[in-house]
């Protein structure tokens, strides 16, 4: 049903958020709510005695990287039911389907001539590894032809050699440091020529009739059946010493991302004709497909026990660091939440529930399977919190475009203590999430599945899927506020005597409602 807001409920939503807005002055622990022991004690064990920090180390640092499809992943999934299990909270793993197996062992890229150094790269996720030997070949760029036809007959040239697919970066300075040293007109300069020799370059790719996507029109699978010796590319990610680092596009020979500089230093040696010579060793393996699972945790309701409050965050990553703000800390937030519930308010009205998605990286493939999988949940959803963006402080929430969802939100957010309230801004009616994380899982079929949004910390330059999202990235402060917020969220929405309406907004011109799409269960279907 699509309805618009009327005045009188627009009149309750705003005395709802001023409400929220002067429900304790700026104080401390005292200034919660003096008659809901609940929410003090979330407060306290939130605040207090947090457990958010040892959680994310063990995750990051012991279990490290958790790749669908990879040993690290399972061994995430079997921790986090056995963490919950000692806290008296039932978790199960649930199979969501199967995926490559792949286990990343390590890796080594030497440059040998014309001089000697070891490169700062990383072997690209389900990359073929060398079969425990040492791969010598020089290094080729690749050409710059006419047509498919031109580039088919410069292939045997490529035979036994690295090929360089990626653009070289003119200068591996962020551009906030070239406006503040540059002369104006140097820097318009610097940019005009960046953007022409980036529009060349992608010509040169388009002009070998193949691309740089997985599937078999992939330029990877190309060259590897040309019999190159592997693939070297370069995804700047526009920050100081930081690239973003994704999946290989061959099955066969070794797929290598390198630095920024030290990829520019490889093609300027192989562009002026210096003879450069790579080394590259690696331990990784392509395995069988294994399952894969989504961790789902629960406290069953009291009182309404087939209505469901659910915490959601997606436990994979990719794996060129530790997955720590992506998406650790929203694992942690999420964790460390039903950790302070199941102590705090062990009996709740609705069934509080918690999912650990599989392969969101892949395409919110968990969120999708479990939704798709459990319609009953979906239909009894009271509200889902998600969380997918970083370290930071949650600062952002929208109803999801649900109209009456806001006043819902003006009931919860008038009952937070101000330390928390103070920090948040809502946007109404918002609109549903279209992909970008998994609450739009829940939001296509019209359920209340909300998005918390937090801080930057500069999370898409420095630390979304790149290789410098380690555990140091941690902003512990904010990731204490974020689990106390979710806590106290999911104890207000699971005792709301009112259900959340579902009417949705009337969409703006061009647009509609996000439509469902179907989990992607196998690899097979994902790399064709």
């Amino acid at each position: 049903m699509t309805t618009l807001p009327t005045r009188r409920a627009l009149r309750r939503l705003a005395a709802l958020l001023a409400a929220a807005a002067l429900a304790a002055p700026r104080l401390h622990a005292q200034t919660l709510p003096v008659d809901d022991p609940v929410l003090r004690r979330i407060w306290a064990l939130g605040m207090d005695s947090s457990r958010v920090g040892a959680l994310l180390q063990a995750l990051s640092d012991s279990i490290g990287p958790r790749l669908t499809g990879t040993p690290q992943m399972r061994a995430a999934n079997e921790w986090a039911v056995a963490t919950y299990t000692k806290w008296g909270i039932t978790a199960r793993n649930e199979q969501v389907g199967t995926w490559r197996g792949w286990r990343r062992g390590t890796s080594n890229v030497d440059l040998l001539q014309p001089r000697a150094r070891t490169l700062e790269a990383t072997l690209l996720a389900w990359s073929a590894g060398t079969k425990g030997r040492d791969v010598t070949a020089p290094v080729v760029v690749l050409p710059q032809v006419a047509d498919s036809n031109e580039f088919v007959r410069w292939l045997p040239q490529a035979r036994g050699k690295f090929v360089l697919v990626s653009f070289p970066q003119p200068t591996c300075r962020p551009d906030e440091n070239l406006q503040r040293w540059a002369t104006d007109s140097s820097l318009a300069r610097f940019r005009r020529q960046r953007i022409a020799d980036t529009a060349a370059w992608n010509a040169r790719v388009r002009a070998t009739g193949y691309s740089l996507s997985l599937g078999t029109g992939s330029l990877g699978r190309r060259l590897e059946q040309a019999g190159v010796a592997g693939v070297i590319a370069s995804r700047w990610s526009e920050g100081w010493g930081v690239n973003k680092v994704f999946f290989a596009r061959t099955e066969l020979v070794p797929s290598v991302d390198v630095s920024c500089e030290d990829y520019g230093l490889l093609f300027r040696l192989a562009a002026n004709g210096q003879g450069p010579v790579l080394r590259v060793r690696s331990d990784a393996e392509i395995t069988a497909d294994v399952p894969t699972f989504n961790t789902v945790a629960e406290i069953r309701g009291s009182e309404r026990p087939n209505e469901y409050v659910m915490l959601s965050a997606h436990f994979d990553s990719w794996d060129a660091g530790s997955g720590t703000t992506d998406n650790g800390t929203g694992t942690a937030t999420m964790m460390e939440a039903m950790r302070i519930l199941k102590a705090a308010y062990p009996r709740p009205k609705r069934t509080i529930l918690v999912g650990h998605w599989a392969s969101e990286e892949q395409g919110l493939n968990g969120s999708r399977a479990f939704s798709e999988d459990h319609p009953e949940i979906v239909r009894g959803l009271q509200a889902l919190f998600n969380q997918d963006n970083g370290t930071g402080r949650v600062v952002n929430v929208s109803p999801a475009g649900l109209v009456n969802a806001g006043e819902a939100w003006g009931r919860w957010a008038s009952r937070l203590p101000a330390e928390i309230s103070q920090y948040l801004t809502f946007s109404f009616p918002g609109s549903p999430a279209g992909g970008g994380s998994d609450n739009a899982s829940f939001a296509c079929y019209g359920a209340p599945g909300f998005g918390l949004g937090s801080l930057s910390w500069d999370y898409g330059t420095y630390t979304w899927h790149t290789n410098r999202d380690t555990y140091d990235k941690l902003w512990l402060d904010d990731v204490k506020n974020n689990a106390t917020l979710v806590a106290m969220l999911a104890y207000l929405a699971s005792e709301d005597s009112q259900t959340v309406a579902r009417d949705q907004r009337v969409m703006p011109r061009g647009q509609v409602w996000p439509a469902c799409v179907k989990a992607v269960r196998r690899w097979s279907d994902f790399a064709r």
